[in-house]
Formats: C-alpha cells, sequence, structure tokens
C-alpha cells in the first residue's frame, strides 16, 4: 500500500480535521493508527515478497520454513517430527500400540484381522512420514506436477506392496514373528479395494507406482467407490454376482481429508450477461448441488522415500437429513437428498442400459472431474503464479475417455470464472496441459453421450462443446475447404442417428498428445479410427506408450523363487528398477542348470497352487 496516495477521506488523509460527527482527532490517536496502518502494509508487502512466508490455510501451510515465530515450538515440532526407526523394536512398539489403543484390544482377543488391521496402521504412519516429506519438497521446489486423472485404480493389496516398497519386508516378519504373528497369515486378511475392474485399472495403479519409484511429483484422481462392481463368488460351480462391500471393516489405508470439499453443480440454467468492459459473458445458475469429499491414498516408491497420492472422491449431500419431512412422517423424503448424492460415487460403472444408469454414469464422470480441477486449481493458486505459468506447472493424463469433460470445465472455470480471453485459455493453458491415452480401436467401444442428456445436466458444458467443435472445424475447412465428409468424420458431434458427443475427439481436440497402449495399437489406431486426425494434425501428435506392469509386485512379490534366482542370476536386484537389465538373461538359456533350476521354480509354484 503507498504511503503517498492519501485519500482526503482517510484518516492519514484527514490531518488532525474537525470531524462533524466525532468531534477533533487526538494527534495520540491518529499516530498510533499511521503506525498500525505502516506496519499492516510493510506485513502485506512483505507477504507478498517472500514466497515462503508461513501462511496456514484449510489444506496446509504454504511455503512454510518455520511454523510459528517462536523457536522454541518450532523445536518441539521437529523434535516429535522425526520418522522413528524401521527395525524390529520400533514396528513392535507400533504395533503393539496400535492393537491397544487403535482396535481396543489385546492380546488375548487379537485374531489375524486385527492383527493386520494393526500392522497396516504401523505400516501408514510410515507411509504419511514419507508423505509429507514428499510433498513438503515438491511445495518448496515449486515444481511441475503430473496428474493422473483415472476412473479406476486397481490396486489389489496394499500390505505386503508397502512394506516391500521400503524396503521392510523382512524387518516386518521377524518383528511380528517374535510376537507371535505370521506375517503371511496377516497379508492374506487384506480386502482389495474395488476401485477397478479390469486392465485399464490395473494399468492405472502400475503407473502409480512408477511414478513413485521414480520419483515424479505425481497426483493420481479418482472414485472412491463405496461397494465397487461386484464380488464374485463360485457357488454349485456357478458364479454368482454379490455387491463388494469392501469398507465394511473400513480402510486403513485412506486418510480422510474432511477439509477438503468442493461443491459440484448439475443442472440449472446459463444466463448471458454483459461485463464491465462491454464483453459478453455466461453465468451458470445451477439446480442442484453435491460436496465432493476428498480421501488420499499413500502409494510409496520402491527404494527411495518418495510417497505420492491417490486422491479419491466421495460424494456427500449438502444437506443430509430433512428433520420436517421426519416429523411429518415422510421418512424417505427426510434422506431422499443423501441418497441422490450418494448414489454417485455408490457403484464403479452404473449399468446403463436405462436412460437413469445413462445419466448416473455421466453425472460420476462429471463430479469426479470438477472436484479434481478444483484441487489442481487450487494447489496452483497456492504458487502465486500467473495464469500464463500454468501450463509450466500442470500436465493432466487423461486415462481413458472417462475424464474429458474436464476439457471444458477447465475451459468453464478460465472463461467464466476467471474471467480469462477465450483464445488465450484454449492456446496457452489447456491445449498445452492435457494429454489422453486412448485404450480401445473398436469403433463401437468409444464413449459418446446423447446431447439433450449433457444440455439437461451440464447446460453450460455444452455451450462450450459447440464453441470448441466450431472453431476446430473451422481451422478443417481451412486446410481442407469443401471436403463436408471430412468435417462430419472429425467433428465431436455426431449428428446421425442421434445427436451425441464423441468423448474421444474431445479428448483428442482439447490434448497435445494421443497415446495408445501398446505398439501395435497405437499403430491401429492413426490407420483406423483416428486416421482423419492424423490426416489434420500430422503423426507425430499420436504416440506409443507401452504399457506394462511393475516388476516389483507381479514378480518380486508374487514370485518370491523366480525373483530371487534373477538376482543371484544378475548379481543384483537392479532390474526391479529397469527391466531392460533382463536381456542379460539370455547368455544363461543354454546352461542346462539355469534352465534347470527355471523348471524347478515353476513346479515348485505350480504344486503350491495344486495344494
Amino acid at each position: 500500500m503507498p504511503m503517498e496516495s492519501k485519500s482526503p477521506s482517510s484518516p492519514l488523509g484527514r490531518n488532525k480535521r474537525q470531524s462533524i460527527e466525532h468531534g477533533p482527532i487526538d494527534s495520540t490517536v491518529c499516530n498510533k493508527l499511521r503506525s498500525l496502518i505502516i506496519a499492516a502494509a510493510d506485513k502485506a508487502a512483505h507477504q507478498l515478497e517472500a514466497p515462503f512466508y508461513h501462511r496456514k490455510n484449510t489444506t496446509g501451510i504454504v511455503g512454510q520454513r518455520n511454523w510459528s515465530d517462536d523457536e522454541a515450538v518450532n523445536k518441539l515440532w521437529e523434535k516429535y517430527s522425526k520418522p522413528v526407526e524401521n527395525n524390529v523394536e520400533s514396528i513392535q512398539q507400533a504395533f503393539v500400540r496400535h492393537v491397544v489403543t487403535t482396535l481396543a484390544r489385546t492380546h488375548f482377543n487379537m485374531d489375524n484381522f486385527a492383527g493386520y488391521q494393526a500392522a497396516a496402521y504401523t505400516t501408514r504412519d510410515q507411509l504419511l512420514t514419507r508423505w509429507d516429506e514428499t510433498q513438503q519438497h515438491h511445495t518448496h521446489v515449486d515444481c511441475k506436477r503430473v496428474y493422473y486423472l483415472s476412473l479406476e485404480f486397481l490396486m489389489g493389496r496394499s500390505f505386503g506392496n508397502a512394506i516391500l516398497n521400503m524396503g521392510l519386508k523382512g524387518t516386518y516378519a521377524e518383528a511380528l514373528k517374535q510376537l507371535g504373528v505370521e506375517l503371511e497369515e496377516l497379508v492374506e486378511k487384506e480386502r482389495d479395494a474395488a476401485l477397478g475392474n479390469g486392465g485399464l485399472g490395473r494399468l492405472a495403479a502400475c503407473f502409480m507406482d512408477s511414478l513413485a519409484t521414480l520419483d515424479f511429483p505425481a497426483w493420481g484422481y479418482g472414485i472412491r467407490y463405496t461397494y465397487g462392481i461386484f464380488q464374485q463368488q463360485i457357488i454349485n460351480g456357478c458364479q454368482v454376482e454379490f455387491p463388494d462391500y469392501w469398507l465394511t471393516f473400513g480402510n486403513p489405508w485412506e486418510v480422510p481429508r474432511l477439509d477438503v470439499v468442493y461443491d459440484v453443480n448439475f443442472y440449472g440454467t446459463v444466463n448471458k450477461y454483459t461485463d464491465g468492459v462491454g464483453r459478453d459473458r455466461w453465468e451458470w445458475k445451477p439446480a442442484e448441488t453435491v460436496e465432493a469429499v476428498a480421501y488420499d491414498v499413500p502409494i510409496p516408491g520402491y527404494d527411495t522415500r518418495t510417497t505420492i497420492n491417490i486422491r479419491l472422491w466421495s460424494s456427500k449431500p449438502t444437506k443430509e437429513f430433512d428433520l420436517k419431512s421426519f416429523n411429518e412422517g415422510n421418512y424417505q423424503k427426510s434422506v431422499e437428498e443423501q441418497q441422490r448424492a450418494e448414489n454417485i460415487t455408490s457403484v464403479l460403472y452404473p449399468n446403463d442400459n436405462t436412460m437413469a444408469g445413462k445419466e448416473l454414469r455421466l453425472k460420476q464422470q462429471y463430479f469426479f472431474v470438477s472436484a479434481t480441477l478444483q484441487d489442481i486449481i487450487r494447489r496452483f493458486k497456492k504458487s502465486r503464479r500467473e495464469w500464463v505459468d500454468f501450463a509450466e506447472l500442470v500436465a493432466i493424463q487423461l486415462n481413458d475417455t472417462h475424464p474429458a469433460l474436464s476439457i471444458p470445465e477447465l475451459m468453464r472455470i478460465l472463461v467464466d470464472e476467471e474471467g480469462l480471453e477465450w483464445d488465450f485459455a484454449w492456446d496457452q493453458i489447456v491445449t498445452k496441459v492435457y494429454a489422453f491415452t486412448n485404450h480401445t480401436v473398436l469403433p463401437e467401444a468409444m464413449e459418446k453421450w446423447p446431447v439433450s442428456m449433457l444440455s439437461s445436466l451440464l447446460p453450460r458444458h455444452m455451450q462450450i462443446i459447440y464453441d470448441i467443435n466450431l472453431f476446430f472445424l473451422q481451422k478443417v475447412e481451412q486446410a481442407f475447404p469443401g471436403d463436408r465428409a471430412l468435417l462430419g468424420r472429425l467433428s465431436i458431434i455426431e449428428e446421425n442417428p442421434l445427436q451425441q458427443v464423441r468423448m474421444a475427439h474431445l479428448a483428442i481436440i482439447g490434448s497435445h498428445t494421443v497415446n495408445g497402449v501398446a505398439a501395435i495399437h497405437s499403430e491401429l489406431i492413426k490407420s483406423t479410427i483416428f486416421r482423419d486426425f492424423v490426416l489434420f494434425y500430422g503423426a507425430s501428435k499420436f504416440q506409443n506408450k507401452t504399457n506394462g506392469i511393475t516388476p516389483r509386485r507381479w514378480l518380486h512379490q508374487a514370485n518370491p523363487g523366480l525373483s530371487g534366482f534373477i538376482s543371484e542370476t544378475l548379481g543384483g536386484d537392479w532390474w526391479l528398477k529397469n527391466l531392460d537389465e533382463l536381456i542379460k538373461l539370455e547368455k544363461s538359456i543354454d546352461d542346462p542348470s539355469f534352465v534347470k533350476r527355471w523348471q524347478d521354480i515353476k513346479l515348485e509354484n505350480k504344486l503350491r497352487l495344486a495344494q
């Protein structure tokens, strides 16, 4: 605040002037007031100039170096925030503490499931310490982050994977054995997280493991499904499907972030108005609002302290209970809003054979991307950088077309809420931030949404999609004048037989790069379903990223005998972070003892499975 510019109506500008309402101003009061204003201005200037001045907010402290101005307070925080040693004794202490104080059990009534829970909480304590170190480091260096958006994360069991990645499997086994507990018995008690269904979800989980292992500053974003898709049981030789109540006994691997809550809107109307400088603007007036509540799942890297995060969203109502309806005897209506909101994150892939099911799926996808973008933008704004720097700090990877609605949603935020010009928002931010992973080569498997449904559920987004499509087709027309058939094939809007929004087209147009998931797949999409886009953009926009699986879980953990033999043959286990090292095994394929040992390990595994 420049102190030279004194307003006549301000206390500093009056200069002892007679005040009709309050009488003369005492010089002592005036001087004291001047000192307070100068101090406030100096403090505000210091905050703007010092990027690491600590500031508390609802999700932590921005750019902190110290918690408090009191050095004694800082020393206490530093003393008690130090990570505990990862030895047998410290693990035993933490395990017993969680049995007694977290689970309210003793060694007399602790069964294997309670033992698993205590071991999981013990492991989570260590993960959260590493997670906090990782996030503070990323915030301090103000680095670019990659955000991986996926409707599925097929995580598998977390306990064994976590202690393996932290290099503590042997230590845990010994610590628990001395307490009379077998590690493998506890591992078997963990239920799989019902957050994914197949290859797409498994790919996402492996990506997060690899990103952590390679020390990338990354976040995963998804949905916290209450029931997953279904639990399969074989009864009398037949498959029977049941709801997967995987959260019945809680999930020790998640951290509820009840302070990280965002409003997500649906339906309503769009109003056009003119802003203060004469520009046409649009305002969305939603008719329904739910809350997105964050739950964090730490993901440890292998042979590194880096621990990244998957943030999952759970839908909650803005008003959980209608007391008036309840008192009137209308008990179903009293919880109607709660049920309608929580349905959004109840089940992975709601049955879309009905229009209600289709709309719930679309609601689910927008809920997911709306909350995610609000969180990403909140984190960006903490850096106090300008919008022109957004693409320098943010990279968003779309895992299939499910998160594609984030493209018009980001445009809505930038243009409608932040007041940016359309061309700047699209050219300098959106198309520099997004990349898209495609998973199919079948035209009939490409995701599409009826224009009528999208217009009803998300009216402003449908307008934005129309504009994106218009500007894109104008460029196509310039490049290929008169080719109406090409315009129809490239359009985001499919006209016949029903107007539908082609989500893959939206994802391609809004992304700087598109990739397939295997070499042959990447070539096929260029020559089949996306060949017209290759014609327009050129082949360089379409890349290949062969998606494999993490060898830490699917070889080292799943097949320890073979993993140990490979490490013995190669003289170390560095291949677990670089699978290219496995090519060195080729020189042993003609060695009879090597072949026999390999076959023996396979036979032992088959016998163990049969037993």
